[in-house]
């Protein structure tokens, strides 16, 4: 049977692509970036569970801050949104259909000429996501438990984001 993913070896670019300087430091995304953080909900029978997993990359050793973990994502495209942005990014790196997304909301990171907005999410009621490396931007991605995300070599704007994006997906229970 043929694989749903698309070749490994398939780099996606776009007229975002390319540094930004802030202060003594740069971002990758001309217009910003954007990244998806998608949770996987414990069964409650009154509202939506407890986060037990959510989806992480561990980035390409020659990509920027490679081979620490992370949300799918990257530079927006001109004129796209931080959520279209995230939801493309996730498809590209990490095989998540959009249609298998409910965005729950957004956090933003910003440097001044350069933002990153991390997308709140949750998999719709019914759908079954089974991320995996969909580029060579990844050396894998897959569903994490949320007590294990620490532990792991994070990419420190994620890390120190972590607490916060936890706390905020678990305040929609």
């Amino acid at each position: 049977m043929p694989s749903p993913l698309p070749p490994r070896q398939t780099l996606h670019r776009h007229a975002g692509d390319g540094w930004v300087t802030c202060g003594d430091h740069r971002h990758w995304g001309l217009y910003g970036a954007a990244g998806l953080l998608l949770a996987r909900r414990a069964p409650s029978m009154t509202g939506p569970g407890a986060v037990t997993d959510v989806v992480l990359q561990h980035r390409a050793p020659w990509s920027d801050q490679g081979g620490t973990w992370g949300v799918p994502g990257g530079a927006l495209a001109p004129d796209e949104t931080a959520v279209d942005g995230a939801l493309r990014e996730s498809l590209e790196e990490a095989a998540v259909e959009p249609r298998a997304v409910h965005v729950l909301g957004t956090h933003l990171l910003d440097h001044g000429p350069w933002t990153y907005t991390t997308v709140l999410a949750d998999v719709v009621p019914g759908a079954v996501v089974e991320p995996g490396p969909a580029d060579p931007e990844s050396l894998d991605v897959r569903w994490v438990a949320v007590d294990d995300v620490p532990a792991l070599p994070l990419l420190p704007a994620f890390a120190a984001a972590w607490p916060e994006l936890l706390a905020r997906l678990d305040a929609r229970r």
